[in-house]
């Protein structure tokens, strides 16, 4: 931070033709409760409530710095060509966060909106499929059960996550995972099932209920609807159990304790 490419990269954006994201907002509501305070690292790069210029220049930036990375990784992939070594090299190419650049009223990563927590994941192989595009949900995590497979090693007991090259090579369409889950600090929870996904707010408190294939910007809560009253009731008993996969110690039934078993 801040984010930086070289000139002729930004130049290739003119700022004229940048549009703020339709799920632009000048500030989330709950900002300072989901512990994503002005005074954040990633939050401070531009004034609040955000302007609408503030926001398009940090996407010029944003899409500059994209597009100057790939062509990076382009030039690894035609040295691995020319050399002969792509006939028996995997790539896997991904990133560990997001960044909400406007969305939402958010800069950073430090949320469990989609654009946030949903990363690219490609895989590059001798025996991995082109332009194949997979829907099912995988963690990130993924990538080290994966590449103990591609080297032919065991996967160790303690290892909770799993080999995706089967979906890779269009072997299965199912993911391993049925539920994905999310965490921030002490403040933010949540589980994607499908395309239904529930956020926890335990200091506000507050529920969120997204439909991310109608809705896929996250703009429509559910929560108080009829249908996203059954997703709560479906999903939260579901995170709960998550949590305790993953050795959550956060306590929201005291933040939701209507949870509670009576």
């Amino acid at each position: 931070d801040p984010r930086q490419a070289p000139k002729s990269f930004i130049d290739r954006y003119p700022l004229d033709r940048i549009k703020v994201p339709p799920n632009f907002l000048p500030q989330y509501p709950y900002c300072n409760e989901i512990k994503c305070p002005h005074s954040l690292r990633d939050e401070k790069l531009a004034p609040m409530p955000r302007t609408e210029h503030a926001i398009k220049v940090h996407r010029q930036e944003y899409y500059a710095i994209i597009t100057h990375m790939d062509e990076q990784i382009g030039r690894i992939l035609d040295g691995l060509e020319k050399s002969g070594l792509d006939k028996n090299t995997y790539v896997i190419y991904s990133a560990d966060h997001g960044l909400g650049v406007g969305q939402h009223g958010l800069l950073g990563k430090q949320n469990l909106y989609e654009h946030s927590t949903r990363v690219p994941f490609i895989i590059k192989g001798p025996d991995i499929p082109r332009g194949k595009k997979v829907e099912a949900p995988i963690y990130l995590q993924d990538a080290m059960a994966t590449s103990l497979a591609l080297a032919g090693m065991p996967k160790p007991e303690h290892v909770d996550f799993h080999n995706i090259l089967p979906l890779a090579k269009g072997e299965t369409d199912q993911s391993p995972h049925r539920d994905i889950y999310g965490a921030y600090l002490d403040a933010q929870r949540s589980i994607t099932r499908g395309d239904l996904k529930l956020l926890a707010y335990p200091n506000v408190p507050l529920l969120r209920v997204y439909d991310l294939k109608k809705d896929p910007l996250e703009r429509k809560d559910l929560a108080k609807t009829k249908r996203g009253r059954k997703v709560i009731g479906t999903l939260f008993p579901e995170l709960l159990k998550l949590q305790q996969e993953m050795n959550d110690s956060l306590d929201l039934l005291e933040a939701f304790p209507e949870f509670r078993p009576s």
